[in-house]
């Protein structure tokens, strides 16, 4: 029987494919595993235990944790029972917290460790609605979440019954946007919204490549990562939960997985440190290196390019493309990216070294996904979000918009009707606020966001990021935003990589001082306008960059330049950086 509900797939994994290790996370330093099995009696117990303390249908009920396994019970946990989880970035201010706690009415908080503990006392500090927070790690005189799995332990109650009452088109979870300007807005999604997602996927990624373990680490607040685990748990794949950000390399060589989930940055930072250590080759090697290299960027997914080029590759892979492969636990099958646009470059050569990346693409509010490169070379377009997925319609509005319909699209934002109507029109269509195009009438290419386009004051309009993502391509360009929203001309602020920019200083035998110094050195201002020049060889006379402004210090989540998935804040940037934008345009 085909789960209808979320929490069905807890019993639909256990009849088709129980596994020992359904859910895995490093405690003091080995791996606890739990089996299907232990999953399933820990969210039931849970789920009594919440019945306890008195939730109800369409609780709310608030998660800033990690990602660990304990995520996964109470998430699972509430749904049994008809209650809402509202998971929450743990980067996020007090002051957003508030707000959330405030526009939801949650009745409970479950944390993962004191400093977040703290963070989330202080901003529930007065409000009544907020009856308790539980933490994941034992800390002291705060309560554990498993007080309220003993809870359920002693509890007669029948839970059958509070399972049959929920219904695949009830509210599963409130997850609140951060969003570029405003307060964040609760996305509603229902059990139907997800689940149809969930098994797109896992109707439509390869069966017979033996994917049996994902490595976890995007943030399980982010519904890309947690429909993601739906679908692991779908298809009996084993989840595994990165110890942290730094330890992804450590972690994939451990459990050498088969899948996981990624944003482009990631990939961005794994590709500039391969070529790093590729260029501080010499000899043989270092020629070996770059002909692979430029051999891979040289792939077409879509054209055999004949003998001598595939024998070529084969060498390429023997020889320098199996160390990639050994540097992401050797066993990938594939990369599921999204979250950002992904250079084509990077798509290319990852696939050349047979490292096979799927673009995929998609909001909050579409549970995420619109469209996704599938394995094959018939739905697989490079530069592409590939195909719409199975039972969602996309269409192009006139003015490039890109328009969702499906089982997939949101119940709306909670609270808010009239921001609901601004995106969902008469006709059940979501309005993304992106701008694309189809590709070979099927596979959808974006080019910009709606909002984010601006004119010159020659009336040409311009993409920022369209410009923004071929300047990233530069390794030593770490962020990039373009500005000039009625000037003559666009110009950029740009962060150096300066890790990249050390190492290249290190080489010209140029004196390392301060960041702060280097952006204003003249051979580092020389070197930066060369790679800006490779860019704007990409585009028209008036999108070409004219001026730039170098930025000593990178753009965070933390000092509100950056949305909690990493997308530009570009009013607080273009106030905070007001004197460097304005000195672009002085004469």
């Amino acid at each position: 029987m085909e789960p209808s509900r979320l929490f069905d797939l807890l019993e639909y994994q256990h009849k088709n494919y129980p596994i020992n290790d359904a859910l895995a996370s490093k405690v003091d330093g080995s791996w606890k595993k739990y089996s299907t099995e232990e999953l399933i009696d820990i969210v039931n117990e849970l789920s009594k235990g919440f019945i306890e303390l008195g939730l109800k249908k369409d609780s709310k009920v608030g998660i800033v944790s990690n990602n660990r396994p304990e995520w996964n019970f109470v998430d699972l946990a509430l749904q049994q029972i008809g209650a809402v989880s509202v998971p929450m970035y743990p980067t996020i201010t007090e002051k957003d917290y508030r707000y959330i706690f405030e526009d939801s009415e949650l009745k409970y908080v479950f944390v993962s460790d004191a400093a977040l503990y703290q963070k989330v006392k202080n901003a529930a500090e007065g409000l009544e609605t907020v009856k308790g927070i539980y933490s994941f790690d034992d800390l002291p005189n705060v309560a554990h979440w498993t007080e309220v799995k003993k809870l359920g332990e002693s509890s007669s109650t029948d839970l059958a019954s509070y399972k049959s009452a929920v219904l695949p088109e009830d509210l599963v979870t409130l997850i609140y946007t951060s969003g570029t300007t405003g307060n964040p807005k609760g996305v509603m999604l229902t059990h139907h919204n997800i689940l149809s997602n969930a098994i797109s996927v896992g109707e439509n990624l390869p069966k017979d490549k033996g994917i049996k373990t994902g490595l976890s680490f995007l943030p399980l607040c982010h519904i890309f990562e947690r429909t993601t685990t739906y679908f692991y748990f779908y298809r009996g794949i084993s989840i595994y939960y990165a110890e942290n950000i730094d330890k992804i390399g450590d972690n994939l060589k451990e459990v050498k997985p088969e899948m996981f989930t990624t944003v482009p940055r990631l990939l961005e930072k794994i590709y500039d440190k391969i070529v790093a250590k590729g260029t501080e080759l010499s000899g043989i090697k270092k020629q070996l290196f770059f002909w692979a290299l430029n051999l891979g960027h040289k792939l077409d997914k879509q054209k055999d390019q004949g003998f001598w080029y595939n024998f070529q590759l084969k060498m390429a892979n023997k020889i320098i493309f199996s160390k990639w492969r050994e540097a992401v636990g050797g066993n990938i099958v594939l990369i599921a990216s999204g979250g950002a646009a992904l250079q084509p470059r990077l798509a290319t050569i990852f696939w050349a070294a047979q490292i096979p990346i799927l673009e995929a693409y998609g909001l909050t509010e579409t549970s995420p996904g619109i469209s996704f490169n599938r394995y094959n070379n018939e739905d697989l377009r490079i530069g592409t979000v590939g195909p719409a997925m199975p039972g969602v319609q996309i269409k192009i509005a006139e003015d490039g918009e890109i328009l969702a319909k499906g089982p997939n699209i949101m119940k709306g934002y909670y609270n808010q009707p009239e921001k609901t109507a601004e995106v969902i029109d008469a006709e059940g269509w979501f309005h993304t606020g992106d701008i694309g195009e189809m590709v070979e009438g099927r596979f959808l290419k974006i080019t910009d966001r709606k909002k984010e386009m601006f004119k010159t004051s020659g009336g040409k309009y311009i993409a920022p990021q369209l410009i923004e993502n071929k300047l990233k391509e530069s390794t030593f360009i770490e962020q990039a935003m373009v500005v000039g929203d009625g000037q003559k001309f666009p110009g950029a602020l740009l962060v150096p990589n300066f890790e990249t920019l050390k190492d290249w200083c290190k080489h010209k035998g140029i004196k390392y001082s301060t960041d702060a110094e280097m952006v204003k050195d003249s051979q580092v201002l020389q070197k930066l306008d060369k790679e800006i020049q490779k860019a704007n060889d990409q585009f028209a006379q008036w999108e070409k960059i004219k001026r730039t402004q170098l930025i000593p210090i990178q753009w965070t989540v933390e000092a509100g330049e950056l949305t909690a998935k990493l997308s530009l804040k570009r009013k607080i940037i273009e106030k905070n950086y007001k004197k460097e934008i304005d000195a672009l345009y002085q004469e």
